[in-house]
């Protein structure tokens, strides 16, 4: 028997929205660089982007467990000697949302094309709208009681 290969004719699409209100930011991550790469399709294939679109709102609510807000840091280099530049997760989040869920997304997709490629099918925004309605997104079926901090 042969392994089998969709092509990409064969490959369909769908557009899936999280609400990120509440829920910890490596949890979701995680589910949503499945969804982007198509681990949860049965033609997943891993040299072949499969994944589905997924569109993150209230990325300005999203949380960290226990005080990885404050310890935790993000770094950034400008490539030139000494230009290393650091500042919290809780900076990083209060600034920049969408580029902190992003950021963590992107690290839990492959480091080559085909990981940038897959990127492009996130779109993440601060606030609870999101301007592709007109793709008839579904809501991403995610066990909230898996997915946010226990109280």
């Amino acid at each position: 028997m042969r392994t089998y290969s969709p092509k990409a004719s064969e490959i369909e699409r769908e557009w899936f929205v999280v609400d990120a209100e509440g829920l910890v930011l490596g949890r979701m991550a995680t589910e949503v660089a499945r969804v982007l790469r198509g681990k949860h399709k049965p033609t997943f294939a891993p040299h072949i982007d499969t994944g589905d679109h997924v569109i993150i709102v209230n990325a300005d609510k999203v949380v960290l467990t226990s005080d990885k807000a404050a310890k935790k840091d993000v770094y950034r280099h400008s490539g030139y000697p000494g230009g290393i530049k650091s500042r919290t997760y809780e900076d990083f989040l209060a600034s920049q949302p969408e580029e902190a869920v992003r950021k963590t997304v992107r690290g839990m997709l492959p480091k080559n094309t085909l990981g940038r490629q897959q990127l492009k099918k996130l779109k993440v925004y601060a606030g609870p709208t999101h301007p592709h309605s007109a793709q008839k997104p579904s809501d991403l079926p995610l066990d909230h009681a898996k997915y946010t901090p226990a109280s």
